[in-house]
């Protein structure tokens, strides 16, 4: 049995982790694997993967967001939307606290680029993978190799290199990283996890739904350093009142990402990671572009920023009455927060234009379902990887509409 899994993890970093990194590509093991063959038998799971629309349906969302559309909220009301962003997700953190949201346990499945790997941290890895590893096994995965189509082995040579090449040149760039701060200029301006190898930085954190998860994997790489930030202070409050919180290996902060004149706690250049989950939809669409092109400032070469937020038609969008649309796929809840919805172009332009390559780009069509009221809902999130070219020349990409 040992023999068994050591092979299925072998297989699956061969053939399933650089298909993480192809544009366009489903990767089987991420985004899920519960299919809907039989449509009588839709109501047996509340969730089904990779789920395609009909044109009926297309149509009938398309449809539902003219009309919700079709009355705009009053432009002074606008501005007080976006002038008190952060009062109304404080308001938010003061009255849910930490129970509005799950912990993200997911994150290391859809991006395992969060931790660093080394011999510590591989075995969490793999420990990821088990359940998988398990059902290959059984299903008769072979005891000695795993072959690789030549044409896939090829592309992803040429296209994003392998995994082990990735890990290789991230741990390059980190001990370049390392070296630079004990002999450069920063050796006489210590800041929060300068002498870590590895950091990542979470913007949008909440109340630590996502740090929480990934300090407790970083627990056997304490070269690693985690940053958070929320503009809602109420929000970073919870994050360090949390029982988790290590403050050796977490530095929580207050921070406006659409403050361009608004300094971070380190240098431009230093991180490894950046996390941007459900946090680019809050944030008004005139100002979405240079947010991330600041995000792409703090990236060393070679750095990853990774993306999921709402696409196009996800039910929540279905769901605005009229009179809750800012403009066009903008809208606001009944709370002030808001939330824009994504298409894959949007995504792939807004990144690209800010240097960064696209390694993935795709949009997760899941099927939820409400079986004691017999409801089908669609959900739609658009999921990428980002990464900083390891050269300073960089390339125009078209872009896609």
């Amino acid at each position: 049995m040992n023999v068994i899994w050591r092979n299925s993890v072998s297989c699956l970093r061969i053939r399933k982790v650089p298909r993480r990194y192809q544009s366009g590509n489903h990767p089987v093991v991420p985004l899920g694997s519960r299919i809907l063959t039989d449509p009588a038998k839709v109501f047996e799971h509340n969730m089904w993967d990779h789920m395609q629309w009909s044109d009926e349906e297309e149509a009938a969302a398309r449809k539902k967001v003219e009309e919700n559309s079709a009355v705009r909220v009053l432009l002074e009301e606008q501005v007080k939307f976006e002038n008190e962003a952060s009062k109304y997700w404080d308001t938010f953190y003061k009255i849910h606290k930490n129970k509005f949201f799950k912990d993200r346990n997911w994150l290391l499945r859809e991006f395992p680029e969060i931790i660093p790997v080394d011999q510590k941290t591989e075995q969490k890895l793999e420990e990821l993978s088990w359940d998988h590893a398990k059902t290959s096994a059984a299903n008769g995965f072979s005891r000695m190799h795993c072959p690789t189509m030549p044409e896939e082995k090829n592309y992803n040579k040429k296209r994003c290199g392998s995994s082990d090449g990735q890990r290789k040149a991230g741990s390059h760039f980190s001990n370049l990283d390392s070296k630079e701060h004990r002999k450069g200029p920063l050796k006489t301006e210590l800041f929060p996890g300068s002498n870590a190898t590895f950091r990542i930085l979470e913007v949008g954190c909440g109340a630590g739904n996502s740090v929480f998860p990934i300090l407790n994997t970083l627990q056997d790489a304490p070269e690693s350093f985690l940053y958070c930030c929320d503009f809602a202070s109420g929000a970073v409050e919870l994050v360090k009142l949390h029982s988790s919180y290590r403050a050796a290996q977490c530095c929580a902060f207050v921070h406006d990402v659409c403050d361009e004149d608004l300094p971070f706690p380190f240098p431009d250049g230093i991180l490894d990671v950046i996390l941007l989950v459900f946090v680019l939809s809050s944030i008004h669409p005139d100002r979405m572009q240079g947010v991330i092109n600041r995000l792409s400032n703090l990236l060393k070469p070679g750095g990853m920023l990774l993306f999921r937020d709402y696409g196009r038609y996800d039910k929540t969008q279905l769901r605005f009455k009229r009179g809750h649309c800012l403009s066009e796929n903008f809208y606001v809840r009944g709370d002030g927060t808001r939330a824009y919805f994504f298409t894959k172009g949007e995504v792939h332009n807004m990144f690209c234009k800010a240097g960064l390559d696209e390694k993935q780009n795709l949009v997760d069509r899941r099927l939820q379902v409400n079986r004691k009221k017999q409801v089908k809902m669609h959900r739609v999130w658009v999921q990428g990887k980002f990464q900083k070219p390891l050269h300073l020349t960089q390339k125009t990409s078209k872009l896609v509409f």
